[in-house]
């Protein structure tokens, strides 16, 4: 795994996952894992940042961002 993420890469994790799990429900709620990377990301637009620190994101978002990494590997 990656030791960061670019707000470009979280942005392309987020539409991965939307993508793979569409919203469902009346509330259109996101699935857990865009869920996960939702928040951080939203941080980074506030706050201007380029990157963040993969050790800083919480279990789900990381557990998020490793897969879609494995699968832009792939």
């Amino acid at each position: 795994m990656k030791t960061s993420y670019t707000l470009a890469e979280l942005e392309s994790a987020i539409n991965y996952w939307r993508t793979r799990s569409p919203s469902a429900g009346d509330e259109l709620s996101l699935c857990p894992e865009a869920s996960a990377l939702a928040e951080p990301y939203a941080l980074m637009i506030f706050s201007a940042q380029r990157e963040v620190d993969t050790n800083t994101l919480g279990a789900a978002a990381q557990n998020a961002l490793a897969v879609w990494h494995e699968q832009q590997a792939s």
